[in-house]
């Protein structure tokens, strides 16, 4: 017969209910030290009298609870996680299974079923480095954390591309997802543009020190020295702060790693394929994830600023550059030549800088002193014969016949040369 070992509770019952035989210990006063009743003592010295220490060793040790779930539930509640959820965290594979398959388990009891059949590994065997939490701020808008976050979003169904995430620090509320095909200055001016209409001015935003937010070169800055992101947010009285490490910026990568999980699985269960599908989906998502994670504020206020009329985000989203105007009014611009007409306000910047806005929307706006300047692009012909001459007034109808030339042996040298620069929206990236 298998020997039978005392827990400390069961030790320390065998020693009071010891002196109580022994008539040391009153049974009123065993009662009080075990936090029992008297009755309950009476039984358990009972059973001590009649068959030792082995008499207050719980019976129903090494048996199975009386709470547990039914095999059968168990052997179909993995099924369906092998089968559809394997990289599913316990959290969400529980939820999946309560809404989508009526199966009510616990995540606690999925997590245990999850770890004895190797599909999940407990906290203690995924600790890594040990780093000491920053206080929250304490209001809504105080603080809002943006990165993005390349992934395989739509797995094999679609293009791999960057979710840009904004969260809001002081109740890690998703503010404001966006899909884009790369983390550039253009990218952030829309998703920005989309938050401050939907939520407000916030005083501040928190990032790394990506280049579309930090002047890592000086090609990268405006002639103020700061980015062309962090120029559009001065203009509209929003800091833009650069943290020193990931670490700094916690809760967007942690909300990072929580959307490569959960957002993924859900695009899947969507069939969501492409990036317009995937922005559709978002808000319904988004809604979601906040009703599960977000955390109420330590002050209920929201320091999120309205917008008033001085804020113009046509003018404060655009690439700007400045370029000194020459005599002959040309003006480069993205490898592409711009001349402009010979007006009165075009003459008197001759020898000034002009300033070059390129929109989102695709529009190249030249202006100097507050005046729209007009101009017309000029097609610059890298290769021209040099041994052929020809008068001035017939230079026009020959660069026509060259460039038809080039067009017929060189389709695809033009398509090349001129948009490579812009996406789909048609505006030009310049740097960043």
């Amino acid at each position: 017969m298998p020997v039978r070992i005392m827990s400390d509770a069961e030790l320390t019952k065998f020693e009071i209910l010891r002196d109580v035989d022994h008539e040391r210990m009153p049974v009123r006063a065993a009662a009080q030290v075990l936090g029992l009743t008297e009755r309950q003592v009476w039984r358990l010295l009972k059973a001590y009298r009649l068959r030792g220490a082995d008499g207050l060793i719980s019976r129903k040790r090494g048996r199975p609870s009386n709470r547990k779930t039914p095999d059968d539930v168990r052997l179909t509640a993995m099924a369906l996680v092998k089968e559809r959820y394997a990289d599913f965290g316990p959290t969400l594979a529980a939820e999946k299974l309560r809404e989508l398959h009526d199966l009510a388990i616990s995540r606690e009891t999925l997590r245990a079923w999850m770890v004895a059949d190797g599909l999940w590994q407990t906290r203690k065997r995924r600790r890594g480095k040990v780093h000491q939490p920053r206080d929250r701020r304490d209001c809504l808008g105080e603080l809002v954390q943006i990165d993005g976050s390349e992934h395989r979003w739509f797995e094999d169904r679609g293009p791999k591309c960057t979710l840009l995430v904004f969260i809001d620090d002081a109740t890690s509320r998703l503010m404001h997802l966006q899909f884009a095909q790369t983390e550039s200055t253009f990218s952030y001016f829309s998703a920005t543009r989309s938050y401050l209409e939907t939520h407000g001015k916030p005083i501040a935003f928190y990032s790394d020190k990506h280049s579309v937010f930090r002047v890592n070169r000086a090609a990268g800055a405006t002639t103020d020295g700061m980015t062309q992101f962090g120029r559009a947010l001065h203009d509209l009285s929003i800091e833009i702060i650069c943290a020193n490490s990931s670490q700094a910026k916690g809760r967007v990568e942690r909300a990072n790693k929580t959307l490569q999980d959960r957002l993924v699985k859900e695009l899947r269960l969507a069939g969501v394929g492409s990036i317009a599908e995937g922005n559709a989906f978002l808000p319904g998502f988004l809604a979601d994830y906040n009703a599960r994670f977000a955390k109420p504020a330590a002050n209920p206020k929201d320091l999120h600023r309205l917008m008033t009329n001085r804020d113009n985000l046509d003018e404060a989203f655009n690439w700007r550059v400045e370029r000194t105007l020459s005599q002959a009014l040309p003006l480069q611009y993205d490898k592409v030549m711009f001349i402009l007409e010979p007006t009165e306000a075009a003459q008197a910047a001759i020898g000034k800088r002009v300033t070059v806005y390129d929109y989102p929307d695709g529009r190249l706006v030249i202006r100097h002193d507050g005046i729209d300047l007009p101009y017309r692009t000029f097609d610059k012909i890298r290769k021209v014969n040099q041994a052929a001459i020809t008068e001035n007034k017939r230079l026009g109808s020959l660069l026509d016949l060259i460039r038809q030339s080039q067009d017929m042996h060189e389709p695809d040298k033009r398509s090349i040369r001129a948009p490579k620069r812009r996406d789909q929206s048609g505006h030009m990236f310049g740097v960043g």
